[in-house]
């Protein structure tokens, strides 16, 4: 296990956020991103999208709250023993729920290293 202060936990989300390419980063609409401890029914989920996936909208999706990607600081911790390599996971995780945001499937995320 290692530990991270939550601002070096925040800088990593951010840095895989910014590793986003430009074509789909600004597709990305009204959802946000959050940094929690530990999923409350699976806390040794990593992360989870809960929304409505872009390929399931309709062209009149409008009046919804956000769609949220949550991070979960505490599992990710548990699951790492270097920062590096908490580095890598959160980069991971990150791409892995933003997957979800855009409607990839489990098995193909994880065909494309994004499991």
């Amino acid at each position: 296990m290692v530990e991270v202060s939550d601002e070096r936990f925040d800088e990593m989300v951010d840095d895989a956020l910014d590793r986003i390419p430009e074509e789909f980063a600004r597709r990305m609409t009204n959802v946000v991103v959050l940094v929690r401890d530990f999923h409350e029914e699976s806390p040794w989920t990593l992360g989870l999208y809960e929304g409505v996936a872009m390929t399931d909208r309709t062209f009149d999706h409008t009046g919804f709250l956000p769609d949220t990607i949550s991070i979960f600081k505490g599992a990710l911790e548990s699951h790492c023993h270097t920062e590096e390599q908490l580095a890598e996971e959160v980069m991971v995780t990150v791409f892995h729920e933003v997957g979800h945001y855009f409607g990839i499937d489990e098995e193909t995320l994880h065909r494309l290293g994004w499991g």
